[in-house]
């Protein structure tokens, strides 16, 4: 009986521990080791990852430990790359005083949103530290253009701008002061005569004969000392030697220095003219050569504003660009001006390339927010639209095929019949 007992026992013992490991068998139909099974869901709740990195980071921050937040946002974008660790870790850089890397960040969370407002401003912030001012002040106007009312922002951009013209007057001061010391030094040494003493020469005509009226002889001191002779005109060229003639010396000398100075201005002002003139056209040759195409609004904004009054170069860089990639370059960062700029530019090679300018003319309305942009375009520049449409984009010129569809585009573009 004892025996038998214990044989029952241990079957249902047996199929108990039956029971227990089909109920561990995973849906997929393999079976699993309850003990590991316990043991993940303890490990699970403290493995790392890119989020809880970054938050941890935010902590960091706020308690102003910023080196162990740059540990912490650098192991969330080993984990995932995303914009807001990189300019979170930008700001922790800027909090340490390392501008270059903080720069770097941004302009890596701008790669992968090129929309992010905070990264344009913490790289203003950057390049101001750094001293790129112009490009800190374009860094601050284009984070303006997708937020107009941020405060922040527009203080920021004032203050970029305040420092890059200031920049600007700094060199060119210096240039001016530079030019005016050399033309100084050479007016100088042309002048300098008898041990460096200026004396200007005065024109009298020689008189012959003995003087009428009581002669006393002159002391040597007063004597005039004749200097040169023109024959031909029987001149002579003399030094009066005296205390009257020393004053008068001197009010000529002044008078002749700022003559002097007076012309070296104006030659300098004209030098510094065609100096400007030269660079201007020796950068826009090198920028034709090395246009790339922009991948974002920034790029495309920044590279057009450096090609401002030179059509040809809008051209080339327009056009480095297929119609199709326009939505996704400029998202919603496409402003009014920038809008109304390029349909000028497509105006301007429209007869040569009809086709291509009327897929540009088509993909623009396909950007996001466009039909809010075209309601926002002020009178003067849908006055000046409604010309260019008139007598380029649907004139006698115009085939029928792409006079059609431009007709169908401008009640898109909200210009009316």
């Amino acid at each position: 009986m004892l025996g038998s007992s214990s044989q029952n026992t241990a079957s249902v013992a047996s199929r108990r521990d039956t029971v227990s490991f089909d109920n561990a068998r995973s849906t997929s139909g393999q079976y699993n080791d309850p003990f590991s099974r316990v043991g993940s869901s303890f490990v699970s709740e403290d493995v790392p990852d890119a989020a809880s990195e970054k938050d941890l980071g935010n902590e960091y921050f706020k308690q102003k430990k910023y080196k162990e937040a740059i540990d912490c946002y650098s192991r969330s974008i080993a984990f995932s790359p995303t914009a807001v660790a990189y300019a979170n870790r930008a700001m922790a850089y800027i909090k340490l005083r390392r501008f270059q890397e903080a720069e770097d960040d941004c302009t890596e969370a701008l790669n992968l949103d090129d929309r992010y407002i905070k990264a344009y401003s913490r790289r203003a912030t950057s390049r101001k530290e750094l001293e790129k001012f112009k490009e800190s002040m374009e860094d601050a106007e284009f984070a303006l253009r997708l937020e107009p009312n941020n405060q922040e922002i527009k203080k920021q951009y004032a203050d970029a701008k305040s420092l890059y013209d200031k920049e600007m007057l700094h060199k060119v001061s210096g240039a001016l002061k530079s030019t005016v010391q050399g033309t100084q030094k050479v007016g100088k040494s042309d002048t300098q005569n008898n041990g460096g003493s200026i004396h200007p020469i005065s024109l009298v005509t020689q008189k012959s004969g003995p003087a009428k009226g009581n002669e006393q002889k002159i002391p040597a001191k007063e004597s005039l000392l004749m200097e040169e002779v023109d024959s031909k005109s029987n001149k002579t060229i003399i030094r009066p030697q005296g205390p009257e003639a020393e004053g008068s010396n001197a009010s000529n000398n002044v008078q002749n220095v700022k003559r002097n100075e007076k012309g070296s201005k104006q030659h300098m002002q004209a030098s510094i003219q065609q100096l400007a003139s030269r660079a201007a056209s020796l950068a826009t040759a090198e920028a034709a050569k090395n246009i790339t195409p922009p991948t974002t609004a920034y790029q495309f904004e920044v590279s057009w504003r450096g090609f401002s009054g030179d059509r040809s170069l809008q051209t080339q860089l327009l056009k480095a660009i297929s119609p199709q990639q326009l939505p996704k370059i400029f998202k919603n960062a496409l402003s009014t001006a920038m809008l109304t700029d390029i349909i000028k530019c497509v105006a301007s090679f429209f007869t040569e390339e009809m086709e291509l300018a009327v897929s540009y003319m088509e993909h623009l309305t396909k950007v996001p927010r466009f039909d809010m942009i075209v309601m926002c375009l002020p009178s003067t520049d849908k006055d000046e639209l409604r010309k260019i449409w008139d007598k380029v984009f649907c004139g006698e010129a115009t085939p029928m095929e792409f006079a059609e569809i431009l007709d169908n585009l401008r009640s898109k573009y909200c210009l009316g019949q």
